[in-house]
């Protein structure tokens, strides 16, 4: 068997995407068929998908007709490239260069926004989510056929809303007449068919367009903040490079970066994000590895290493010799994480929907009877036909149908308000079934910055290592020069200095020699020191070859974050931690907030699994997280919330 995977235009909703799933996977060549909203993609097993595709279309357009079907190319592919014209908003390239003279080790993770290269240089422009314009016509002849009734111009008025009626519910009309065409029998478009064509039957003219018109509105409302939230999470994600500088001898030519091959080597510049998985063959530089693993501190690499794609080279030239190709190169291998997330994502029905399947045939079914029975027993069809017509106008769910999306887009809009951003109402119903809430820690219950915690050792400790660090543009020397600062001491500088990569600095000052590092850089050096396990990072001081003490550099954990969780347990729901960073400093955080379940040291796509054996064994989850990292977890869980720089993802 084959899996295919196929890009989707122009369907309308996630339940129009449940609709066709299902009638693909009804076929009996497919193994299986998965339709995913969220990222506008089907993905086939068959024995030979591509010979399937005019079958898969042609059964897809029955259930939903204008649905097309459009192989992904593999190198330049992106979900986004078939945007559903409903709801395709503007992508905007954000492009952030990490230049950081990073030298120490360090535990943290840290999720920094990343720099987006996008793959294509444009959207489809936005369209409105419906038309506006038979909307405001619609209201305007409703509000015309109203004057006109109280008159008594019954002509009048019934001519009015029947053009109102035209305008307004020929698409729920029409639909319903499909369904039933096609056997799917008593779905909401059905009910609201019959009960305002019903209205007309008795009289009630202005009613049957007061129907249609307030739940055109509910839908449009939704709609619309559908298209302004929804996020372009897989635009974000794709790290994936359009070309490569292939180095050729003594040139250096562009290539496509699908056509590099094994072997091959590539020009990697300063400020470049590293396209594919390799050694690297000449050169020296740190590499940014916040964008993969959420990692703060840059790498020292050089000659030998092996480098990640989508990591950023921040100081040096390298040429990198391929190790795998782009299909199988790290980023390709996170937006493969983010779609298969989104494709494993349990379906949420829509409350409606699940609604009128039961309501609907026990309303027709009554109504029915309501005009059968006593007209039988009577005589009189007329008076009873009548009655049962306005017993289906009264018991039609429309003000379900009506308050549902305006529920959703009052909601969505208060959320707005407060700095919350849904993608729809969908999210806001899943939010109602949470049984866990999952968090990242850098970034999410921290606020990612580094600040002096603790000096061990007396203020002068800190004056000598911010005089070391002055020159350092890594956060922890930031954060060492800042807490120097703000005491106002007078720095100067080191008659000698030299920077030992991924261990601190040797510098001379005032003629002794001093030593400002890690623990390896001290161990090296054949400096005694006490060991203890705090949470931050330690930055040792020797002072010719004596340790005079250390300087905790940690993250601040955010106010409210203690009590946020304590609501959160309040409230029955569990918390859980996921994290890249040591399982030490990961431990002390949770405790500081209450967090009891911790799993550190995690990459993004072990965070993905850990998530879903959370929702197996606690139930439907909620991830928090912040990055461009975390962007596989966010797709995967029931609901993501994306804090901070993550919300692009």
């Amino acid at each position: 068997m084959v899996k295919k995977v196929y890009l989707v235009e122009n369907l309308d909703c996630a339940n129009c995407a449940a609709k066709v799933e299902a009638a693909l996977g009804a076929l009996p060549e497919v193994q299986e068929a998965v339709l995913t909203y969220a990222t506008m993609q089907l993905r086939i097993t068959a024995e030979d998908p591509d010979a399937l595709l005019p079958k898969l279309q042609e059964v897809a357009q029955k259930v939903e007709p204008g649905v097309e079907f459009y192989p992904r190319d593999g190198a330049h592919s992106h979900s986004g490239e078939h945007e559903h014209h409903h709801d395709c908003c503007c992508g905007h390239d954000h492009e952030h260069h990490h230049n950081h003279d990073h030298h120490h080790d360090d535990d943290h993770e840290h999720d920094h926004e990343d720099e987006h290269h996008h793959d294509h240089g444009h959207e489809h422009g936005g369209e409105e989510p419906e038309d506006l314009k038979p909307l405001l016509v619609g209201a305007a002849l409703f509000a015309v056929g109203l004057v006109l009734e109280h008159f008594g111009l019954t002509w009048l008025t019934l001519g009015v809303c029947l053009a109102a009626y035209v305008l307004l519910g020929k698409e729920v009309v029409v639909t319903a007449v499909k369904n039933l065409a096609r056997g799917q029998m008593l779905d909401e478009n059905f009910l609201m068919a019959l009960a305002s064509i019903g209205a007309f039957f008795t009289g009630s003219y202005t009613e049957a367009v007061g129907v249609m018109l307030f739940y055109r509105i509910g839908e449009y409302f939704e709609d619309r903040a559908v298209a302004r939230s929804r996020s372009q999470i897989m635009e974000a994600v794709d790290l994936r490079p359009e070309v490569v500088q292939l180095v050729d001898g003594e040139t250096v030519r562009e290539i496509p970066a699908g056509e590099a091959k094994i072997g091959d080597v590539v020009l990697v510049r300063p400020g470049d994000r590293i396209p594919l998985d390799g050694i690297v063959v000449s050169g020296s530089s740190r590499i940014d590895t916040a964008p993969i693993t959420g990692e703060p501190v840059p790498v020292s690499v050089a000659e030998g290493d092996s480098v990640v794609s989508g990591c950023v080279n921040t100081t040096g030239q390298l040429t990198v010799r391929v190790e795998k190709p782009l299909s199988e190169s790290m980023v390709t291998r996170i937006l493969d994480s983010v779609e298969n997330a989104a494709a494993s994502k349990p379906k949420i029905d829509r409350f409606i929907t699940r609604f009128a399947r039961v309501y609907t045939p026990i309303v027709v079914g009554a109504a029915v009877l309501t005009a059968i029975i006593p007209s039988l027993v009577t005589g009189d069809w007329g008076k009873w036909v009548y009655t049962a017509l306005t017993f289906l106008v009264m018991s039609c769910p429309c003000a379900l149908v009506l308050s549902v999306p305006l529920a959703f887009f009052a909601g969505i809009g208060a959320g707005s308000k407060r700095g919350i951003l849904f993608k729809g109402g969908q999210s806001m119903e899943a939010m109602s079934k949470i049984k866990a809430v999952v968090m990242d820690k850098t970034g999410t219950i921290t606020k990612g910055d580094f600040t002096v915690q603790k000096i061990v050792g007396g203020d002068e400790l800190l004056e000598i290592c911010a005089n070391c660090e002055q020159q350092s543009t890594h956060p922890i020397a930031e954060s060492i020069v800042a807490a120097a600062k703000a005491r106002n001491m007078e720095l100067r500088r080191p008659e000698e200095l030299e920077e030992l990569a991924g261990r601190g600095i040797r510098a001379k000052l005032d003629g002794k020699e001093v030593l400002c590092g890690n623990e390896r850089l001290l161990t090296e050096k054949g400096v005694t020191f006490p060991k203890s396990k705090e949470y931050g990072t330690k930055v040792l001081v020797a002072v010719d070859g004596a340790y005079q003490g250390h300087l905790l550099i940690a993250d601040t954990i955010k106010t409210g974050a203690e009590s946020a969780v304590r609501a959160l347990r309040d409230s029955g729901i569990e918390t859980v931690m996921l994290t890249g960073d040591a399982e030490e400093s990961a431990k002390a955080v949770a405790g500081a907030v209450g967090i009891r379940e911790v799993h550190a040291g995690l990459l993004p796509q072990q965070k993905l699994a850990r998530l879903q054996s959370i929702r197996e064994t606690k139930g439907a989850a909620m991830f928090v997280g912040d990055g461009i990292n975390d962007a596989p977890v966010l797709a995967g869980a029931d609901v993501g919330a994306a804090m901070g720089s993550g919300a692009d993802a």
